[in-house]
C-alpha cells in the first residue's frame, strides 16, 4: 500500500509532501521536522531548506504539546509562531509541524 507516512525517521524529503499541502491549504511559510532528523521549510510555494530545525519545532517534539512564541531570529524575527507536535497511533511524539503567521490576524491557536 502506497501512501504517506509519517515517523520518528522521515527525511525532509519524506516530509515534503505534507508541508507542502498545508502551505498550500494556509499560504503561510511552513516548517516540518521529524524526531531524529532535520526537516523541511517552505516559504513562497517553494522548499527553502531541506535540513531546517528550529527552537519550537525541538521544544514541541521535547514538551509534547502545542507551542506559541515570537521568531527570535532570521527572517520573521518577532512574528507570531506556532509549532504542534504529530503523534503516532501510541501516543508519541514523532515530529512536529510549525507555522509563520505572518498575516497577524489569523487565530493559530484555533489550526
Amino acid at each position: 500500500m502506497e501512501g504517506i507516512a509519517i515517523t520518528k525517521d522521515s527525511t525532509s524529503e519524506d516530509l515534503e509532501q505534507i508541508a507542502m499541502a498545508i502551505y498550500s491549504a494556509v499560504g503561510l511559510p511552513v516548517t516540518v521536522k521529524s524526531k531524529n532528523k532535520n526537516g523541511i521549510r517552505i516559504e513562497n510555494n517553494k522548499v527553502i531548506d531541506y535540513n531546517y530545525t528550529g527552537k519550537y519545532l525541538e521544544m514541541a517534539i521535547e514538551q509534547k504539546r502545542t507551542i506559541h512564541g515570537f521568531a527570535e531570529e532570521g527572517p520573521y524575527k518577532d512574528v507570531p509562531v506556532v509549532v504542534s507536535p504529530i503523534m503516532d497511533k501510541e501516543g508519541e511524539v514523532v515530529a512536529a509541524i510549525g507555522i509563520v503567521n505572518l498575516a497577524g490576524f489569523i487565530d493559530l491557536t484555533r489550526l
